[in-house]
């Protein structure tokens, strides 16, 4: 009887050990730490649910996250503050989408750069081009309207 116990402890032990082993290799490669660097901004005319914690990604690679979403009073867009890594300078002419990252993914903002290497984003800039995020909703009136032909019938 009493051997049974110690299995069945050790056991439990190791079963412990290997999901804080799991959970380990999952926080390390969610890259869900915060990112330090430098405020960019940018306006989109809505944002689909994008909330702050988000990532920021150029080509898949996670560049910063987004730090502050909020409304501007005067032109009524949807304002996005992100903090981009410190080593990583953005042309003038960089663009931000923002995107699904699947059926049941959260949204993120995708940053395409430009080719503009002689001016550079500043710290508290702001991104000027914006492509608005668009819903499945929306992406499925568009091809409804395409099969359609587009005469609205």
């Amino acid at each position: 009887m009493m051997g049974k116990n110690l299995v069945e402890t050790v056991m439990g032990m190791v079963v412990l050990l290997v999901a804080a082993g799991f959970l380990f290799t999952a926080v390390k490669t969610a890259q869900i730490s915060s990112v330090e660097g430098y405020e960019v901004e940018a306006a989109f005319l809505k944002i689909g649910g994008l909330q702050k914690g988000s990532d920021v990604r150029m080509n898949g690679i996670k560049i910063g996250s987004v730090s502050e979403s909020r409304l501007d009073t005067d032109t009524y867009d949807a304002v996005i503050s992100m903090t981009i890594r410190p080593d990583l300078k953005l042309p003038s002419d960089t663009v931000a989408s923002i995107v699904s990252g699947g059926l049941i993914g959260g949204k993120y903002v995708r940053l395409e750069p430009g080719a503009d290497r002689d001016n550079y984003i500043q710290d508290g800039g702001r991104i000027e081009t914006t492509k608005d995020f668009k819903s499945l909703e929306d992406q499925v009136g568009e091809i409804i309207f395409l099969a359609t032909g587009g005469d609205g019938n």
